[in-house]
C-alpha cells in the first residue's frame, strides 16, 4: 500500500510514517529512503536523531536526495521491499535550488511524475512531506514558487497512494 503523511514541521510525522513503513513490511526488506543533503548542525542534529529513531527497525537506509526513479535501477534494491521517503520537501527542493544558486523552475512536474512513478512501481512507499503552504503569508516569488511546487507534488501523491494522511501535534487525521 503506498501512503501519503503530510503536516507540519516537528509534529511527529516522521515517527509516525517510520511505524507505518515497519508494519507494512511485514518479511520484506524495509528501506529508508534518505533525501535530505545536510547544510547545518540542525540538520545533522536532525539526521541524528532520526537514525537513533530507527535503530534496531530493521531500516536499511539509502541515500537518493535526487532522482527517486534511480534508486530503482539499483541493484542492491528490492523493489518488493517497504519503502520510507522522507521527505518529499527535501528531494524537491535539492532538485529545485542548485547549490551554485540557480532554480529550476521544470524541477516541479518532473519531481511529482518521479514520485508517482515510483509508488507505482514499488507499490508500498510511505511518502513523508511538510504542510508548508496553508498560511496566508506574503512570500517572495522564489518561496512561493517552490511552495506552489510542493503543493503540486503532494496533490499528485495523494491521488495515486492508497491513504492519506495528515499528521498535527501527534494526532492522525486519515483523509483517504
Amino acid at each position: 500500500m503506498n501512503v501519503f503523511i503530510s503536516g507540519g514541521c516537528k509534529n511527529g510525522k516522521s515517527y509516525y510514517a517510520q511505524k507505518t513503513a515497519r508494519d507494512q513490511a511485514a518479511d520484506r526488506p524495509l528501506y529508508y529512503v534518505a533525501t535530505m543533503i545536510p547544510e547545518d548542525e540542525e540538520d545533522r542534529a536532525r539526521i541524528a536523531r532520526h537514525l537513533r529513531e530507527r535503530d534496531g527497525w530493521g531500516f536499511e537506509t539509502v541515500e537518493q536526495p535526487v532522482r527517486i526513479l534511480e534508486l530503482a535501477d539499483r541493484e542492491e534494491i528490492d523493489l518488493k521491499g517497504s519503502f520510507l521517503v522522507d521527505s518529499v520537501t527535501a528531494i524537491l527542493q535539492n532538485e529545485m535550488f542548485s547549490r551554485d544558486g540557480n532554480i529550476d523552475y521544470e524541477a516541479p512536474e518532473r519531481v511529482a511524475s518521479e514520485l508517482v512513478e515510483f509508488a507505482k512501481i514499488t507499490g508500498n512507499t510511505v511518502f513523508v512531506s511538510d504542510y508548508i503552504y496553508g498560511d496566508i503569508g506574503m512570500y517572495d516569488e522564489t518561496t512561493e514558487a517552490y511552495r506552489k511546487a510542493l503543493a503540486t507534488a503532494d496533490r499528485a501523491l495523494a491521488e495515486v497512494c492508497d491513504r492519506v494522511i495528515e499528521i498535527a501535534y501527534g494526532t492522525e487525521e486519515i483523509w483517504k
